[in-house]
């Protein structure tokens, strides 16, 4: 389904405008990112949020002349973002999810709206062997594609019941996704929902098929234990059994509209027979040592707990409320200005009436945040023609 053309020197004259990192590791993981971001002499933007990680931490880390946008993100309700029908369908049952990345990878696409930057690059703060040539051939693939992954190799960036698969001696390809995509922001009118797989999703066109999508270069993920917790595979098996079934439909040459409830009976079947195949081909693997079998499999019969829960009825709702926000997604995009200031930029993320965003420039806080502080400052001291000075040189201005 992806296309790999030859790239002329030409067409990779067009430069990526910002690299976009969704983060919640240690700056530490940022500096692959950083020195990429130096080599292309282009915008680095990480998006901040859980305990190990602050954008005043990735200010005072990452070199100083590095183009840093480093913010902060707050909880989901603060943001400028579309009430998205497919999360309410999945509020307040096993299968919402709980993590901030689809919101992330939303924002960066709103920020890049904003800002009218028009090719980026975004990159998961778990990538590394990034070649600077590798993205520069996928910007100039963007002319005529709307998104562009780099394959990734090093450790394989399946599910949980795909590693597990692979790993007891099944053969198992890998696709490209968010983790190092480079995408024509104008281009595409797509969005990242929140679930397992939002970058699958975000690559589809929404009635038959792929946007136009291409691969080329590579890069490398960070080794990780995805048997660490059979909680890991069951917060894949929605998003995992929705994608994958999905692109089995593509890959047969039929059309997205053509799963409905009939075919989702079929294919939920098919999911479960699979996962108990993949059970007994770690049972019987020799090279797997008892304890590994052990966590594998207490994987995989909670991603076959969790299927349990998953009816034709819930997958078809979910393909329309998907729908559903594409429309609301593109309504949202095309109210909001363009070709703003940074500033301005990120001043249009958070939602009206709500706390602004706290960012970090290149090492100093971003000019909204200084100037919010600013203007409480004068409002709670009565002279404030005596303390402008000392506070504007307080915060850089």
């Amino acid at each position: 389904m992806l296309a790999s053309p030859p790239v002329d020197s030409s067409s990779a004259q067009r430069r990526i405008n910002a690299i976009i990192v969704p983060t919640f590791r240690r700056p530490a993981y940022l500096a692959e990112a950083a020195n990429l971001a130096r080599a292309l002499n282009c915008i680095l933007v990480t998006l901040h949020s859980g305990r190990w990680t602050t954008a005043a931490k990735a200010a005072e880390q990452l070199p100083a002349d590095v183009k840093l946008i480093a913010i902060d993100i707050p909880e989901p309700t603060e943001l400028n973002l579309p009430c998205w029908e497919t999360s309410r369908l999945l509020a307040g049952s096993v299968f919402a999810r709980r993590t901030d990345l689809s919101t992330k990878r939303n924002l960066a696409l709103m920020l890049s709206h904003v800002a009218g930057w028009s090719r980026i690059l975004f990159l998961d703060d778990d990538i590394t062997g990034l070649n600077p040539d590798d993205v520069r051939e996928a910007s100039g693939l963007l002319n005529i594609h709307n998104a562009v992954g780099l394959q990734i190799g090093g450790f394989p960036d399946h599910s949980v019941v795909c590693h597990a698969y692979l790993q007891a001696g099944g053969k198992q390809e890998s696709f490209i996704g968010g983790g190092a995509l480079a995408v024509e922001v104008n281009r595409s009118n797509s969005f990242f929902p929140d679930i397992y797989n939002d970058d699958w999703f975000f690559l589809l066109d929404g009635k038959k098929s792929l946007q136009p999508t291409a691969v080329t270069g590579g890069a490398v993920q960070y080794p990780y234990d995805p048997f660490r917790s059979p909680d890991r595979a069951r917060a894949e098996e929605l998003g995992d059994v929705l994608a994958e079934g999905i692109y089995w439909l593509l890959d047969q040459d039929r059309p997205i509209i053509d799963a409905d409830e009939d075919y989702w009976n079929g294919f939920l079947m098919k999911r479960r027979r699979f996962i108990e195949g993949v059970v007994e081909m770690v049972k019987g693997c020799d090279t797997i040592e008892p304890n590994d079998k052990a966590r594998r499999i207490a994987a995989l019969k909670g991603s076959l707990g969790r299927l349990a829960l998953i009816t034709p009825i819930l997958c078809e709702s979910y393909l329309r409320a998907w729908a559903d926000d594409r429309e609301r997604w593109q309504r949202h995009i095309e109210q909001l200005p363009t070709r703003q200031s940074l500033g301005q930029a990120i001043a249009a993320l958070p939602r009206a009436g709500g706390p602004p965003l706290r960012w970090r420039r290149s090492g100093k806080p971003g000019r909204s945040a200084a100037r919010t502080r600013l203007k409480t400052y004068m409002q709670l001291d009565p002279d404030p023609q005596v303390k402008t000075g000392r506070v504007a040189a307080r915060i850089g201005q």
